[in-house]
C-alpha cells in the first residue's frame, strides 16, 4: 500500500479525516438540500457529476461556492453511479482520507448518519459500513412491492457470491469505507452501474474485509428508481453467477484447499451422476414399459442423496467463513512496524 493513505495509516495519532462522496445524475432539484445537511463531521464532500443534463453540475456549483468541503468533480460522459462513485474514491484517497463514506443525491438517504456509519470502522470493528432498509418492519411496509421482493432475490444471490451470509439488502448504497481498504480493491474492475454495490462486496470478499451493516430508514418520494426489474431479472443473475465461480475458485483451490473443497468437488460429481443416470434410466423405463430394478433405483439416489449431504456440509463451513475481524486494524499495525513508531495502544487493542 502507498500513497496517502498509506503515509496516514503509518503516522497514526490523528482521527482520520472523514469523506463523503455523492454520485450526481439528474438531482438538480435535490441534491444543494442533501449537501445542506451532511454531518458537520465531514471534513470534504466529493459531488461527481455524471454529466447531467438537468442543470445539476450548475447547482453543485452553487452549493460549492456556499461550502468549502464540496468539490465538484465532472464526467465528460455519463458512465453509471458505479463510474461516478470510483472517481469520488480516487480523488479522496489523493487527498488522504481516512473513511469515505457515499451517499446518493436524489434525497433519500439521511446526510446527517455519516458520522455514524463511520463509527464501526474508527472503532475497528469494520473495514466497510452499509444500509440495511429491511431492520424497521415500518420501512419495509411502506417500501413498495416491487423493490420489496426484488431485493429479497437480490440478497440471497449476493450472499452465494459475496460469501457475506448474515447480510441483507446488498443494493443498498448508503456505505461507508475505511480508504486503506478502498486503495486495496481493483477499483477498474469492478462494475460501473447499478451491479456496482454487489460486485464491491464481492471483491471485498475476496479481500476478506470485515462488512457490518447498520439500520436505515430510506425516504420513498415520487422519483423515479433508474434500476429496470427486467435488467435485473435477466442480467443480475449471471454477473452472481460469474462471481460465485470467481470466489470459489480463488478461496477453495487457488488461496487455499481443504475438507470444503474436496465436499464440494465430490458433491457435484455424486449429484450429476445421480441425477444424470437417474433421468437416462426413467426415459428406458417410458420406452420399454418395464419398470426399473432395485438396484437401478438405488444406483441413481444414493449418489444424489449423499452428494446432496455434501453440498450442504460445504454450504454449513461456507457460511462459517464469512470474515470476523477488521483487514485495515492489521494494515495500521504492519505500516507501524515498517516505519519503526511504537505501536500504539487503541491501534493494538482495535486489532483483537
Amino acid at each position: 500500500m502507498t500513497g496517502p493513505v498509506a503515509a496516514r495509516t503509518a503516522g497514526g495519532g490523528a482521527l482520520a479525516p472523514l469523506a463523503v462522496v455523492v454520485p450526481c445524475y439528474n438531482v438538480a432539484g435535490t441534491v444543494a438540500g442533501v449537501l445542506s445537511e451532511i454531518d458537520p463531521e465531514v471534513q470534504r464532500i466529493y459531488c461527481v457529476d455524471d454529466a447531467s443534463s438537468d442543470g445539476t453540475g450548475e447547482a453543485l456549483e452553487r452549493a460549492a461556492a456556499r461550502d468549502p468541503r464540496v468539490r465538484v468533480l465532472r464526467r465528460p460522459s455519463n458512465g453509471g453511479v458505479g463510474a461516478a462513485v470510483v472517481d469520488g474514491y480516487r480523488a479522496a484517497i489523493a487527498d488522504g482520507a481516512g473513511i469515505i463514506v457515499k451517499l446518493d443525491g436524489d434525497g433519500q438517504m439521511n446526510p446527517r448518519f455519516a458520522g455514524q456509519f463511520a463509527r464501526p470502522i474508527r472503532d475497528g470493528d469494520a473495514d466497510y459500513v452499509k444500509g440495511n432498509r429491511f431492520f424497521h418492519l415500518g420501512t419495509v411496509r411502506r417500501m413498495p412491492r416491487a423493490r420489496l421482493f426484488g431485493n429479497i432475490g437480490l440478497s440471497f444471490l449476493s450472499k452465494l457470491s459475496t460469501g457475506y451470509w448474515d447480510l441483507f439488502d446488498p443494493t443498498n448504497g448508503y456505505t461507508a469505507i475505511e480508504a486503506s481498504i478502498a486503495e486495496l480493491l481493483p477499483l477498474e474492475l469492478v462494475s460501473r452501474r447499478y451491479f456496482f454495490e454487489s460486485d464491491l462486496l464481492h471483491r471485498l470478499g475476496l479481500l476478506r474485509a470485515r462488512v457490518v451493516e447498520l439500520p436505515l430508514e430510506t425516504v420513498y418520494g415520487d422519483e423515479a428508481s433508474g434500476l429496470s426489474p427486467l435488467r435485473c431479472l435477466v442480467t443480475f443473475p449471471f454477473l452472481h453467477l460469474r462471481n460465485l465461480g470467481r470466489r470459489i475458485l480463488y478461496n477453495y483451490f487457488l488461496r487455499n484447499f481443504s475438507v470444503a473443497s474436496v465436499n464440494l468437488v465430490v458433491g457435484l460429481l455424486m449429484l450429476g451422476f445421480g441425477v444424470g443416470f437417474g433421468a437416462w434410466k426413467w426415459i428406458e423405463v417410458l420406452a420399454s414399459g418395464q419398470a426399473a430394478t432395485a438396484g437401478t433405483v438405488m444406483l441413481s439416489a444414493l449418489p444424489a442423496i449423499v452428494g446432496t449431504q455434501l453440498l450442504l456440509n460445504f454450504l454449513s463451513y461456507d457460511m462459517s467463513m464469512a470474515p470476523r475481524e477488521a483487514v485495515h486494524t492489521r494494515l495500521i499495525q504492519l505500516r507501524l512496524l515498517e516505519s519503526g513508531a511504537p505501536r500504539r495502544p487503541e491501534a493494538a487493542s482495535a486489532g483483537r
